[in-house]
């Protein structure tokens, strides 16, 4: 399968979905509306094609809906298909609580941001996930449109211009040179409020049931529980539990952390021209140290953050269309498979793994040699599983 071929299926995917809950977004507000049709919109690349949803499907969580590409290389291709990232396309659901990133003295740790490596930071639209939802329009390996203003036009051509005057107000869709900036902010805001909205993020597992009293957990979901709150020490870094005021829990404390993650050897920005990589296949994802570096902070600040990727959402781990789907798991996509992330975070120290990606800031003291059996690591992943949205709620007697 051609990765041409592959982005045609995405599309398809995209648009099958989005027709079938028209009469869902129509009951939302209109900015969320607005948000849903930008996001869906695959006019919005150079050439046209790609959309947000092209690797952020419904179907798996929001996150890469291609099973080819999740079971081999994890990266996906951009609008132009030779052009590929260097990282697996994070869940763009449940992001929307992530902070403006900022360092907290007490923990020691950088909290916060959108993105794997933080670098939609929020400091200046103080929104995190509105400046995440610009990026890829104007980065040349995603949807490579050379400028804000190109992506104004085509949305000032769009049969949704009308909803965007409608949300923002007559003339809001200025593309002259004194109002693109204001322009572009209110497209990545109105993307963002879809991406906060209860149809991306609907809280209905089957965890959420059961936390309102209206499903009962398996005994080995129980028991997958109980060990991830506890001797898995999962919840150290996926916070399990409902807030002070009730909120359900999103499964992540949005700080980052290297996991000794070995390479993901088809990564294919190993053989990426030297224009984009120079370092050819030596190269090593720096994490939240190449976007603090690149940002002008020190060496002392971000070296102990080499290697440090942000803590996902658990949130739709095992969301997939059908049973025998492959999806890929941490920033790499160098797992395929609930169990084998399980696996390795139980025996990273003690069996013989690949060498870490990035071998120093190696998180040595929540995981790596946690003593579970087989049995028990089954029993996370059962719970694991238990996260997915749509769960429908058994009657009771």
């Amino acid at each position: 399968m051609t990765r041409s071929s592959r982005l045609l299926i995405t599309a398809g995917l995209s648009t099958a979905w989005i027709l079938a809950t028209a009469s869902t977004s129509a009951q939302s507000p209109p900015i969320e509306q607005l948000g849903k049709v930008l996001f869906f919109d695959s006019n919005l690349s150079t050439p046209g094609g790609q959309s947000c949803a092209a690797c952020h499907a419904e179907n798996t969580g929001f996150t890469g809906p291609v099973w080819a590409i999740n079971a081999a290389e994890a990266v996906y291709p951009g609008a132009v298909h030779s052009r590929m990232g260097n990282r697996k396309p994070p869940t763009a659901a449940y992001g929307g609580d992530s902070p403006v990133l900022h360092f907290d003295p007490v923990e020691r740790v950088w909290i916060g941001g959108m993105f794997w490596d933080g670098r939609a930071t929020g400091w200046q639209l103080g929104d995190p996930l509105a400046e995440q939802a610009l990026g890829p329009f104007l980065n040349n390996l995603e949807q490579n449109i050379p400028h804000a203003k190109q992506v104004i036009g085509i949305v000032k051509k769009s049969n949704y211009a009308g909803l965007f005057e409608a949300v923002w107000g007559p003339g809001s869709l200025n593309d002259k040179k004194d109002g693109i900036a204001a322009t572009y902010v209110r497209i990545g805001r109105s993307i963002a409020a879809f991406e906060r909205s209860a149809e991306v993020n609907p809280f209905s597992s089957k965890y959420d049931a059961y936390l309102q009293g209206q499903a009962v957990l398996t005994a080995q979901e129980a028991q997958g529980l109980q060990l991830f709150e506890g001797r898995g020490n999962c919840a150290a870094c996926h916070p399990s539990q409902p807030g002070p005021g009730g909120e359900p829990p999103l499964f992540t404390d949005f700080t980052y952390d290297n996991l000794g993650v070995p390479k993901n050897p088809m990564n294919p920005f190993y053989s990426a021209p030297h224009s984009v990589n120079r370092d050819g296949g030596a190269w090593v994802d720096p994490g939240l140290a190449g976007f603090l570096a690149v940002a002008g902070y020190p060496e002392d600040v971000w070296m102990p953050e080499r290697g440090k990727q942000k803590v996902p959402t658990l949130r739709n781990v095992d969301k997939r269309p059908y049973t025998g789907f492959v999806k890929a798991y941490t920033h790499n996509g160098f797992f395929k498979s609930l169990e084998d992330v399980v696996h390795f975070y139980n025996t990273r120290d003690v069996e013989s793994w690949p060498p870490p990606e990035v071998s120093v800031n190696v998180n040595e003291d929540e995981l790596g040699n946690l003593g579970l059996t087989a049995d028990e690591e089954a029993a996370i992943v059962a719970f694991m599983k238990t996260l997915s949205d749509g769960y429908t709620p058994q009657r009771q007697r």
